[in-house]
């Protein structure tokens, strides 16, 4: 035993050996120590960090630091070296037991490499696994069964396997989700976790699973969701696929290409190259009962390629039940005149009332018909009625009607048993992706079954973060279920639209009482804010208030009737060009009391007008009139003319309130700048600097990409009607 006396003279000292020590038990459990082994004379002592006697005279603490600092060893990786060790702090031999992969990384990184450095000794008692690395031999199989007694989900399995060994998909999932490197295999089989094809699965695996309506159970597939399996399919082969589920994705997968199909003969009208492809992808969804979204611009026609689409129907099985479609109140006639213009063989039924008014019952007003059609309104008040009734289909047009997810309409849409259902609106979105979300659960509820997941897992990142990513994966999925073409793709003979803003400035003593307002106002909205959700119908009426200020002091108090309004300045000053021209303008606005003072001021010039808003009474007779009269001018309320007319003859339009909402712009231009216009349209903008006006400009702008980006291919964003923004337009 070597003494610690202050009279030892020790001997020659040999420079320290750093031993290895692995110990293996089962299950690929091992015991590891290091220490410092010391040649004195003919003893071989080592320095242990359990002894508990002072430390030997002949340790030379600062040569072990050397050693460590030039062989680089990672002992701290296996928790075999503290930090103060590595600082040259400590002095003692360190322990760990270590297990599963760490085991695997030890045996087969560490060891190899420390045999063969010079001044490290390595012992190893017990068995160590035959460590073997099968990472090229990985396999992975998708497959989909049938659910018994479901239509639209089928079970989605996933197999693994390495060496031609099966491994339980649950175990490679879950040591994916804890971020783990490698997995181990009993038997000492182990592969990477970080190849491409393994992190993708787990991120396939993750969106089935978080779309889901659910979150327990096995994962499944809905026979919407064929991007997700052709996602899937590219990391390995297909081990099976029922008949049911092949069919479904042969379809799906092919409908960007489906063949061409013969026009139905019933139908009276030549089908535009794009329209005619829209009235094919429409029968391929109906042959295959999937349902979608024909999203083309306001304008192309989808009314027609809708005829068309039944008119198919009913040639293939004229004992066909009626289909249904739902329409605004204003467009429901319009539906019964183009049905008789282009298909005049379709016997069309139009309901206009509740059914306790008519005194009829709904199964004798519908006996014989082709085709039903009736409003929002009235589907709701009579849905128990309708939902009793057999149909073949139900088309939803100007669809962005059952935007809200939480209104009772929607759930009327959405609960109506039906094999097919077709959303028709340009503007499938109009402020976030929750509204898409909404008519895709209607028309393909399996592709994003649950408007919480989707939320969290789309819309919240994408909107929020501008994941672009996301957004991508996003456009992918819908792809197959949404088919929109913009006027600039398909209408290369549609005349050109050359749209101007008109910057206005107010009348001294308007800016007055504008800006007395505005403080106001502002200092009351800036104090809500915080609280959107409890406040924001108070914070949308102080919008609308100096929204109409904007435009006429008299609209929010009488007794300033008589201030000067420059904005109807401007528009007379342009109208009086317009006639002279021998042009035909349309005049929107939002606010039917500010039409009313346009009125007052056509009328003292002399200038003659039609005029519509939701309170005229035999809509499509105003209409006629300005169609087939003189009246050069045509005033029209944006909520009630802002879809459902064809006003070519006008190719001037003006805008007399902008709001931050582009898609109700763009269904008022549309209702002259659509098939039939030969000629050039003129769209002003009319907004008063120095207002609220334009902010919403700003806003509209950013509403824009939001679309842009989502249905047209555009790039990320950022968008939605939050605080900052309510901040931003009372700044």
């Amino acid at each position: 035993m070597i003494s610690s006396d202050d009279s030892f003279v020790p001997p020659t000292i040999v420079p320290p050996t750093l031993v290895l020590h692995a110990s293996y038990g089962a299950d690929h459990d091992l015991d590891v120590d290091w220490g410092w082994e010391y040649t004195v004379g003919d003893a071989r002592p080592r320095v242990s960090l359990h002894d508990s006697a002072p430390h030997p005279g002949y340790r030379d603490r600062a040569q072990e630091q050397e050693i460590l600092d030039r062989l680089d060893i990672p002992l701290e990786t296996f928790g075999l070296l503290s930090a103060g060790e590595a600082g040259g702090e400590g002095n003692s031999v360190s322990r760990a037991r270590l297990s599963g992969i760490d085991t695997m990384r030890f045996s087969t990184e560490l060891l190899p490499w420390a045999e063969n450095q010079p001044g490290i000794a390595v012992e190893v008692s017990g068995s160590p696994a035959d460590y073997r690395e099968e990472s090229d031999s990985l396999r992975i199989g998708v497959s989909a069964h049938d659910v018994v007694g479901e239509t639209d989900w089928f079970d989605l399995g996933v197999t693994i396997s390495v060496a031609g060994r099966d491994v339980p998909f649950t175990e490679v999932f879950l040591a994916l989700s804890r971020e783990q490197s490698h997995m181990l295999l009993p038997d000492g089989t182990f592969f990477s976790l970080l190849k491409p094809e393994l992190r993708t699965l787990r991120t396939l695996i993750a969106e089935a699973r978080a779309l889901r309506d659910v979150s327990d159970g096995p994962p499944r597939i809905s026979r919407f969701q064929v991007g997700l399996w052709d996602d899937l399919v590219e990391l390995g082969v297909v081990d099976h696929q029922t008949e049911a589920w092949r069919r479904q994705v042969a379809g799906l997968r092919s409908i960007e290409s489906v063949d061409a199909k013969e026009l139905p003969a019933t139908l009276a009208a030549r089908l535009r190259p794009y329209q005619a492809e829209g009235f094919r992808w429409l029968a391929f969804v109906w042959e295959f009962q999937l349902g979608g979204i024909l999203a083309d611009d306001m304008g192309l026609g989808k009314t027609l390629q809708s005829l068309a689409l039944i008119c198919h129907a009913k040639q293939a099985d004229s004992a066909l039940p009626p289909f249904l479609i739902i329409a605004p109140t204003s467009v429901v006639a319009n539906w019964e005149a183009e049905a008789a213009r282009f298909a005049p063989d379709l016997r069309v039924v139009s309901i206009f009332d509740t059914l306790r008014r008519r005194g009829e019952g709904l199964e004798q007003i519908v006996a014989g018909a082709d085709v039903v059609v009736t409003s929002y309104t009235l589907l709701r008040l009579d849905f128990d009625t309708y939902s009793g009734i057999t149909w073949s289909g139900l088309i939803l047009d100007e669809a962005q009607a059952v935007k809200n997810h939480q209104s009772k309409i929607y759930q009327c849409a959405r609960s109506l048993t039906t094999p097919f259902k077709l959303a028709i609106t340009g503007t499938p979105m109009e402020n976030n992706l929750m509204e898409l979300w909404s008519l895709l659960s209607i028309t393909a509820p399996g592709l994003f079954p649950n408007p919480t997941r989707f939320r969290d897992y789309y819309a919240r990142p994408i909107e929020k973060q501008g994941d672009a990513d996301l957004l991508t994966q996003l456009r992918r999925r819908i792809k197959p279920l949404v088919k929109r073409r913009t006027k600039e793709q398909v209408a290369a003979d549609l005349p050109a639209k050359q749209e101007q803003v008109l910057e206005v400035d107010l009348h001294p003593r308007h800016r007055k009482v504008y800006q007395t307002h505005l403080q106001k106002e502002r200092q009351k909205v800036l104090g809500l804010v915080d609280d959107m959700n409890r406040n924001r119908f108070t914070i949308l009426r102080s919008l609308t208030l100096l929204r109409q200020l904007s435009l006429h002091a008299g609209l929010i108090d009488d007794a300033k009737d008589d201030l000067p309004c420059a904005k109807i300045d401007a528009l007379l000053e342009q109208l009086v060009d317009v006639v002279d021209g021998g042009h035909r303008a349309l005049v929107f606005s939002q606010f039917t009391g500010f039409l009313g003072k346009v009125r007052e001021r056509l009328s003292a010039a002399g200038v003659e007008y039609c005029y519509l808003d939701g309170r005229t009474r035999n809509r499509a007779k105003v209409v006629e009139q300005f169609k087939e009269g003189s009246a050069p001018v045509f005033l029209i309320s944006l909520k009630a003319g802002g879809f459902g007319l064809n006003l070519t003859e006008a190719d001037y339009c003006f805008l007399l309130d902008p709001w931050w909402n582009p898609a109700t712009e763009a269904q008022a231009v549309d209702r002259t700048h659509r098939i039939g216009q030969t000629r050039n349209v003129m769209v002003y903008r009319l907004v008063a600097k120095g207002t609220i006006e334009e902010k919403v400009m700003m806003l509209k702008e950013r509403k824009a990409e939001l679309f842009s980006s989502v249905m047209d291919e555009g790039g990320a964003f950022d968008t939605t009607l939050d605080a900052d923004d309510i901040r931003m337009l009372f700044s």
